[in-house]
């Protein structure tokens, strides 16, 4: 992506992108060479002419085959020869639709926010010119790639739909940007909508709209990889709700509310013209799994005037898929009930105002819920829980999603992967990447400010794969067993073992914490007090000590542990130091196991200032081998920065450094 420079777009011989209609030109070319094999000397020219055309589509013929078209058989996904296909990938949001928390840009809450910002200082055409390049760099083939070599088999892709716009017709929704509590800059910009519309001028140009060229390139890189995408509009037209984040509205609900000069429901129109625009381009595209139509209805309710049974929603999502399927395409669209996905209350197959209710598929979206399979919602239309996706998948005999889940700790994530993987119930984990982020794949750098041209300058370098880093806890959280417990870092005795390196795996097995997950919504206390560096419950703090990794161990309970894998090179007894603060009025203690015997205790007095010091006692003697050292917390208080094994040959008596 890095590559492209002009609306045109990337050549398919460089970059290997197989947009649908080369699919099926490649195909035509292919058997009209085989069929005229002997055709006269006046059409030989044309012949080689196709006969170079096929070679330079073959590549991303032979991708596209690769996948098959979905489709729905009961309650399963299966692929074109009948055999079940469980989705499981991530998301890639915060790129084509910039949300605040990802880029830690909060105060500003949404995108048109962040541009209206940008447009203090910068003209229309820089704004672009910024936008394609934090386009053409925060995600790029290197992370599929990677999203791939982890095993995951699809992407869900959100975009807004103002890269489906002319650069022309974004300079008026830029002038709401700059305007965004004048009602009539709203009017304005619906009335110049509404006009486009009317003369067919919405979303026409495929080839010169950004939206069209970058869905293609990341069904060219997913096809690479054997990727599935799931297109998600995840920014309609006037926004689906309230939450400016994922809406990027200027008027709440406008979409299901605001009406054009003409009493139409005019953004409702555009969001159905926009769907057929997509159906038309990728109708017999394989390489897309699904439509997810609308993202995220919520609030759609009477406390803001609107119906209690989502009427209004049930009257949209007929529409698009009689227009999806008035095209021929046959495609699975993915419904996302109200409230953030997952009230269906009146959306249910047979309240649907279609003729077509075949390859229907239902989506959850699972924050901050229990992982019990037996908890249950009163509501059988509220699917979230457990239980109650895998009943209304059974009673509807419908295929059912979770086309987001995560922001939560890994203890979680491993407990929501072991019971959708248990019901086959396929997931997409939110998110790719985000800044600071210790619950996405990749984690961003801090950059500074987006309003600053230092900060862009060091977000467009600083999302960039290569300068991202994995979290790798994450990862192994949701893709190992849910027993596995695995090093985080290499570690040896004698040596210097960092606190925070403790071991990969779930609460119990890896590590204990009183508190490792967030199973309830209101309770707002993050599972790591200070959401640095690993994403377990246990809570780990920023510091600058001497010889210090950057972080500590800190609010350690009694009863609670760590465990650490680590190889012993030489036998023998030594002496171990501890990096330790106490900022409790009494003594912490704690104890230090290897393979459940105790080779040492320490007790950390509390210090004036809570100042870090090194205290130091003798171990037993340690056997040469691969063991389990333990940190268990006998009395609370004390943090832990890193403890330090050196062989000795004379016993070391406690004491403060």
């Amino acid at each position: 992506m890095g590559e492209v420079k002009s609306l045109g777009g990337p050549s398919p011989k460089r970059d290997g992108i197989f947009p649908s209609r080369f699919y099926f030109v490649g195909r035509l070319v292919l058997s009209f060479s085989m069929k005229n094999i002997d055709c006269q000397p006046k059409r030989r020219k044309a012949r080689r002419w196709l006969l170079w055309l096929a070679l330079l589509l073959a590549p991303g013929l032979v991708s596209a085959q690769r996948l098959s078209m979905l489709r729905a058989q009961g309650g399963k996904i299966v692929d074109a020869q009948g055999r079940e296909v469980v989705l499981r990938g991530f998301n890639v949001g915060g790129w084509l639709l910039q949300e605040s928390y990802l880029l830690k840009t909060d105060t500003l809450d949404s995108q048109a926010r962040i541009r209206g910002g940008l447009l203090r200082t910068m003209s229309d055409q820089e704004l672009e010119a910024f936008y394609e390049q934090y386009r053409a760099t925060f995600v790029t083939k290197a992370d599929i790639d990677f999203v791939a070599a982890q095993g995951f088999n699809c992407v869900r892709l959100p975009f807004h739909y103002d890269l489906f716009l002319t650069r022309q017709q974004r300079l008026e929704r830029n002038k709401v940007s700059r305007r965004p509590r004048d009602p009539q800059a709203v009017e304005a910009y619906v009335q110049h909508l509404a006009q486009w519309y009317d003369q067919n001028q919405l979303f026409t140009d495929a080839q010169q709209l950004d939206g069209f060229r970058l869905l293609d390139q990341v069904l060219s890189w997913c096809a690479a990889n054997n990727l599935y995408v799931i297109l998600d509009l995840h920014a309609a037209p006037g926004g689906q709700g309230t939450d400016r984040n994922i809406n990027d509205n200027f008027v709440p609900l406008d979409l299901w509310k605001r009406h054009d000069r003409q009493g139409r429901l005019i953004y409702q129109d555009i969001t159905v013209r926009l769907w057929e625009k997509l159906a038309a381009r990728y109708q017999h595209d394989p390489r897309v799994a699904m439509y997810d139509f609308i993202n995220e209805p919520h609030r759609v309710d009477i406390e803001n005037g609107l119906s209690n049974d989502n009427a209004e929603i049930n009257v949209l999502y007929s529409r698009l898929i009689n227009a999806v399927r008035g095209r021929g395409d046959q495609h699975l669209v993915l419904l996302e009930g109200n409230g953030y996905g997952n009230e269906y209350t009146n959306l249910t197959p047979d309240k649907l105002h279609v003729q077509d209710r075949s390859n229907l598929v239902y989506n959850a979206h699972r924050y901050w819920c229990p992982n019990d399979p037996a908890a249950t919602d009163p509501n059988p239309n509220q699917i979230n829980l457990l239980a109650n996706l895998a009943a209304f998948r059974a009673k509807w005999q419908v295929p059912v999603w979770v086309g987001e889940t995560g922001e939560n700790s890994n203890e979680w994530f491993a407990g929501a992967v072991q019971g959708l993987d248990a019901q086959n119930i396929g997931w997409c984990h939110w998110n790719l990447k985000r800044v600071e982020g210790v619950t996405s794949l990749l984690r961003v750098r801090p950059y500074g400010s987006i309003l600053t041209p230092a900060g862009r300058a060091a977000l467009l370098r600083n999302s960039q794969f290569n300068q991202c880093v994995p979290n790798r806890d994450v990862i192994a959280a949701l893709t190992r067993p849910a027993t596995a417990r695995t090093p985080f870092a290499a570690l040896s005795i004698p040596g210097t073992i960092h606190a925070t390196n403790y071991d990969m795996g779930r609460n119990g097995i890896a590590y204990h914490d009183a508190y490792a997950e967030r199973i309830d919504y209101r309770k707002q206390a993050p599972t790591n007090n200070g959401s640095l560096y690993r994403n377990d419950g246990v809570d780990i703090e920023a510091v600058t000590d001497q010889a210090s990794n950057g972080f500590a161990i800190s609010d350690m309970a009694a009863g609670e542990w760590v465990n650490y894998t680590v190889s012993v090179t030489k036998a023998g007894a030594y002496t171990l130091r501890a990096r330790v603060k106490n900022e409790a009025r009494a003594p912490s203690r704690l104890t230090v196991k290897l393979d459940e015997a105790v080779i040492g205790s320490l007790t950390v007095g509390p210090a004036a200032g809570a100042a870090w010091t090194t205290v130091a006692v003798p171990t037993t003697v340690l056997p040469v081998g691969r063991h389990t050292l333990q940190l268990y917390v006998e009395q609370p208080g004390a943090s832990l920065s890193w403890l330090q094994f050196d062989l000795s040959s004379t016993p070391t008596t406690q004491g403060g450094q």
